[in-house]
């Protein structure tokens, strides 16, 4: 009789422990689920995504989010081959690349961060530099040789300028900093226009004169300045603050010499529109309508970056843990507190805008 019973308790327990089996939560029926978000892409938001990554773990504790800086190009890449969850665009993806996205799924392109490229530079003794378009267009291509020359010195007067070789640093990797800069540089020069152009990737005159250097990312191209005495080159605003570096103050569309801040971002956003296409047509916006403002405090070279999403996900605690992070970003995670240095945040009429389009 014990022998029995024993033996139907053990029926039982295995009973039991089936049906526990059985009722486990699959994947996306409870938020205690612990999940793991994967993304890749631009250095330009970067210092602003990890902030907010930081602070969204902790008020969410079931989700990891990890982010690797490579470039918008190499974000694009991987979002194209299914490698990360999203990806981090500073110009918006071209309308090729969107229509190869549709044919797996619905992708989404939210603008989420204001930002703005900067001319940083290493000249020993030389704290405040003024440049406008036309000659910041001259030494990136290689025309504009010294430190020293009438260009730079007319603009600086009163300058002790050296009689060096002017080293340029430029991104080495596919780049939306590059995308933007070399855009701006287009509608200030027409002679970099028809002679270089823009893109994430360009071929940059100065590298076939033997004073080109290139550093990967954002970081890299902070480093290279530092490293290298009478160096020129471009950043994200946040990593020239990181830095310490000095920033040129750049000439605006109204002939103003304005340095980039919250105050002259902020002006730059008031005089154009903030006006941006469905997030489900993202390939339609264009990063022309943001450069070079109108408006005497207007700084020339501001930025939108973006988050690139898929609608749906087959693993749905992953889709509702990704809409629920995009969400936070463009609501709760454009206030004061959660900005980081050298970036403002989006209107919240615009932001609204955009999660009410796709229905969230």
């Amino acid at each position: 009789m014990k022998k029995v019973s024993i033996v139907l308790l053990l029926v039982l327990s295995l009973a039991l422990a089936g049906c526990a089996q059985q009722g486990k939560p699959t994947s996306g029926e409870t938020t205690s689920q612990k999940v793991t978000l994967i993304g890749s892409g631009a250095t330009f938001p970067q210092p602003q995504l990890e902030k907010w990554i930081d602070a969204y773990m902790k008020l969410n504790t079931n989700v990891v989010i990890e982010y690797t800086g490579k470039g918008s190009g190499g974000g694009q890449a991987d979002f194209e081959k299914g490698l990360v969850d999203f990806a981090c665009s500073d110009p918006p993806i071209k309308e090729a690349l969107w229509k190869k996205l549709e044919q797996k799924g619905q992708p989404l392109q939210f603008p989420m961060i204001v930002g703005a490229v900067v001319v940083s530079y290493n000249v020993p003794g030389i704290k405040e530099l003024r440049l406008d378009g036309k000659t910041l267009a001259g030494i990136f291509m290689g025309k504009i040789r010294y430190w020293d020359d009438p260009a730079i010195k007319n603009l600086n007067p009163n300058l002790d300028l050296p009689h060096k070789e002017i080293i340029v640093v430029h991104r080495s990797d596919s780049s939306g900093t590059t995308k933007i800069f070399t855009t701006y540089l287009c509608l200030v020069s027409d002679e970099w226009k028809e002679m270089v152009g823009s893109g994430k990737v360009v071929e940059w005159p100065v590298d076939k004169l033997g004073r080109g250097v290139g550093g990967k990312g954002n970081p890299g191209v902070v480093a290279a300045i530092k490293n290298n005495p009478y160096s020129i080159g471009y950043t994200e605003l946040a990593y020239a603050i990181k830095e310490n570096l000095p920033i040129v103050a750049l000439e605006n569309r109204d002939g103003y010499f304005v340095k980039p801040n919250d105050t002259t971002i902020k002006a730059a956003i008031a005089e154009v529109s903030m006006k941006f296409p469905s997030p489900k047509e993202g390939y339609k916006e264009k990063i022309e309508n943001l450069l070079n403002a109108p408006g005497k405090d207007s700084y020339p070279i501001v930025a939108v970056s973006h988050i690139i999403v898929w609608e749906h996900y087959q693993d749905k605690a992953k889709e509702r843990a990704i809409r629920n992070f995009v969400k936070w970003i463009l609501t709760d995670g454009q206030n004061s507190e959660y900005i980081a240095a050298g970036y403002v945040g989006l209107p919240s009429e615009l932001t609204q805008k955009l999660l009410e389009e796709v229905g969230w």
